[in-house]
């Protein structure tokens, strides 16, 4: 057995050794060394996108599945690389961990004005944890390796290692590749929790808001336990609405501008609010007072230092892990005296489970937007993983699903890019294959990335795709019949009939024209365990505007 391998060896032993066993790209002439390697060693399965973008989103999804860094090939040096720009900057405000290898002109051409050259370690550093250029081939695994580290280190992240060409075939020294170690966080302090522990002792209106950090940490029982022992509500920051079990008797959804209106009251009107693995961000809050009382006490305990009362002020700031402090919290804290606030919050929540029957039963035609996510509620299967895409429809859908399971809700986070929900759930189903997964996505949406229904079908990960179609970029038809009188440039579309397409491509499609047939037709097509597109039709006039902030309403034309 010969001492020396290539490059493209080395890197498949790395990852083979941290149980990466699954990868995504789009082939391209940059690393095909690598490639020989994986296939050659067979125990990494490879999902070929169409577009590198998609492939991202799929390692970014696959990351959050598992919890480990999600690993995309950009395969083609210059183009190929550039296209992954979109979901590295995805995966860095969704704070997920993704290790892009990315190809780059060989070292002999540098500086050239070579073909396809580009500053590729320069577009990356902006919008990642760290983009650097490997220069040597005898040091490629070992920076893959301090790659994977930090993509799961602290505040995960998006990593870009740029690769030129020949390292991928330069021979070096075989490499007995070893798991990388990742540092974790532990609890707060013993005087901090202490602390907490106190200050929920004085609290006449306490609420929990709870992060993604629940998430990563695979902290949802050692949450649930707190919110029992201390008969407190919960909030989930926006796209986690997941962090704790639907219909749980201490759980209010999501809060902020994306949630709903009784998770929102408990955030604005609380004396105490424990944050715990959320950062109380722009997305859950839009850093208003009309989110987060003025003269709430806050204790911040969050992984990243930094995030630690910076949009809000912390009276007890802790750099901690969510969970492990959870469960300090749930031995030191005891039952806060506040039995009017639990009650008001029964009594509201109640209130909001009514208002969700009743949209339930809209009997409109064209369907209501939320006549149909009310119907997707109860058609889930309580282990379905839902992506859910950015939109006017998905915006109404953010916090009226069931999430049953951990690890059931995927949505772009902070970066709020359309085009995610469908390469997400591809990613999702790689990552989970035993569970049902329903990416939910507007007619816009799709149009981004529909050939990759070929990719789900190709790889054997078979997806349904919910298109709820309203015939518009519904978000942007709403601001310009609110504040700009209805006048409409670009913001109505028309789309193909999308359930044919997937029929095109050897999936199954469904068309639904009105109330009462899309849980069924999700029912059929999650049964059929083939790649499926529903389009639903919606009410185009049933819109709602977000950001209200952004404008003012023009003088009407005489």
């Amino acid at each position: 057995m010969s001492d020396l391998i290539t490059g493209g060896e080395a890197v498949y032993n790395v990852l083979k050794a941290n149980n990466i066993d699954t990868v995504f790209g789009l082939l391209g002439g940059s690393m095909l060394e690598l490639y020989d390697a994986m296939y050659k060693g067979g125990d990494i399965a490879y999902v070929g996108g169409r577009d590198e973008r998609a492939a991202g989103h799929m390692a970014d999804a696959w990351a959050r599945m598992t919890g480990k860094p999600g690993v995309v090939l950009g395969a083609q040096a210059g183009p190929g690389v550039v296209n992954i720009v979109t979901a590295v900057a995805e995966a860095q405000l969704a704070y997920s961990p993704m290790v892009v290898i990315a190809g780059a002109i060989s070292r002999c051409d540098h500086a050239k004005d070579t073909f396809q050259e580009v500053d590729q370690v320069a577009l990356f550093a902006p919008i990642s944890k760290k983009s650097v250029l490997v220069s040597d081939a005898a040091r490629l695994p070992v920076m893959l390796e301090d790659a994977i580290r930090l993509a799961n280190s602290g505040r995960r992240g998006p990593v870009v290692l740029h690769v030129p060409r020949d390292l991928f075939a330069e021979m070096i020294p075989a490499n007995d590749a070893q798991p990388v170690n990742i540092a974790r966080a532990g609890p707060a302090a013993p005087d901090d929790i202490a602390a907490i522990a106190e200050l929920l002792a004085q609290a006449k209106r306490p609420v929990i808001f709870a992060g993604g950090g629940f998430k990563w940490g695979r902290g949802r029982d050692a949450l649930t336990a707190l919110a029992e022992k201390l008969e407190m509500p919960v909030v989930a920051s926006t796209g986690h609405a997941d962090i704790m079990r639907h219909g749980h008797a201490w759980f209010a959804g999501q809060a902020g501008p994306r949630g709903n209106r009784v998770a929102s009251r408990l955030t604005k009107d609380a004396d105490v609010m424990v944050v715990l693995g959320a950062r109380l961000g722009f997305n859950s809050t839009f850093h208003s007072n009309d989110y987060v009382g003025a003269d709430t006490r806050i204790a911040h305990v969050d992984i990243d230092g930094s995030a630690v009362g910076r949009y809000f002020p912390a009276e007890i700031a802790v750099q901690a892990d969510a969970r492990q402090t959870a469960e300090a919290l749930t031995k030191a804290a005891v039952k806060p005296d506040a039995d009017e606030w639990r009650q008001c919050f029964r009594e509201d929540w109640a209130g909001l489970c009514v208002e969700r029957s009743e949209e339930a039963q809209i009997a409109t035609l064209p369907m209501h937007p939320r006549r149909a996510l009310a119907e997707l509620r109860e058609a889930l299967p309580q282990d379905a993983i839902v992506t859910l895409d950015t939109g006017n429809t998905c915006l109404q859908g953010a916090d009226r699903l069931a999430h049953y399971q951990p690890l059931s809700l995927i949505t772009p986070l902070d970066f709020g890019l359309v085009g995610f929900g469908l390469a997400a759930a591809i990613g999702a189903k790689a990552a989970s294959p035993e569970r049902p997964v329903v990416a939910i996505m507007g007619d816009g949406a799709l149009g981004y990335t529909m050939i990759e229904i070929q990719t789900a079908i190709q790889h054997d990960l078979p997806i349904v795709v919910v298109v709820l179609d309203n015939e518009a970029w519904g978000a942007e038809k709403a601001y310009q019949e609110e504040f700009y009188g209805g006048r409409l440039l670009g913001a109505e579309i028309q789309s193909p009939r999308y359930d044919k397409f997937a029929e095109l491509c050897g999936g199954k499609g469904f068309w639904v024209d009105g109330p009462g047939e899309l849980g069924a037709a999700l029912t059929s097509a999650i049964q059929s365990n083939q790649t499926t597109i529903i389009q639903a039709k919606i009410d185009p006039k049933a819109l709602m505007t977000l950001r209200k902030d952004l404008f003012k309403k023009t003088d009407e034309e005489t």
